[in-house]
């Protein structure tokens, strides 16, 4: 039935286990995967612009080390299960919006998306990317906690 699952991924304990996780349900559906990181924008205010650089091409570089991690254990537990997978990393500061627009963008049939199970006040006031992703996209979502 899926052929394609576009798997987002923050390095968190959660979404190490919807890795493991995805990539077996991705192996006896016979799907490929594609696997997304979202790196936030670089986003500070200064009048040393000489310094606004330099510090915007560390973040960078600490923000693309930290998503060629995870991308990397996403593609490491793809290929020992022997599933097709592709891993991108875009920009954004809104990282539903990202993972929506690349589910149609790839034309995946299913988001695979963990859920941190915050409640109460903490979910409220640090929003659930993966509600946020639920409520903005047309394509199924499995949630896994």
């Amino acid at each position: 039935m899926f052929k394609h699952i576009l798997l987002p991924t923050d390095g968190s304990p959660a979404s190490e286990r919807a890795i493991t996780q995805a990539v077996a349900f991705a192996k006896d559906a016979q799907a490929r995967i594609t696997g997304l990181h979202v790196m936030q924008d670089y986003r500070l205010l200064t009048y040393q612009l000489q310094t606004l650089e330099d510090m915007q091409n560390q973040f960078t570089k600490e923000c693309q080390a930290q998503a060629d991690t995870f991308l990397a254990a996403l593609k490491d537990a793809a290929d020992k299960a022997g599933v097709p997978c592709e891993t991108i990393c875009v920009t954004g500061n809104q990282p539903y919006e990202a993972i929506v627009r690349m589910a149609e963008g790839k034309a995946c049939d299913l988001i695979v998306m963990a859920s941190h199970g915050r409640k109460g006040i903490a979910g409220f006031l640090l929003g659930s990317e993966t509600q946020k992703v639920l409520s903005h996209s047309k394509k199924p979502v499995l949630v896994l906690h």
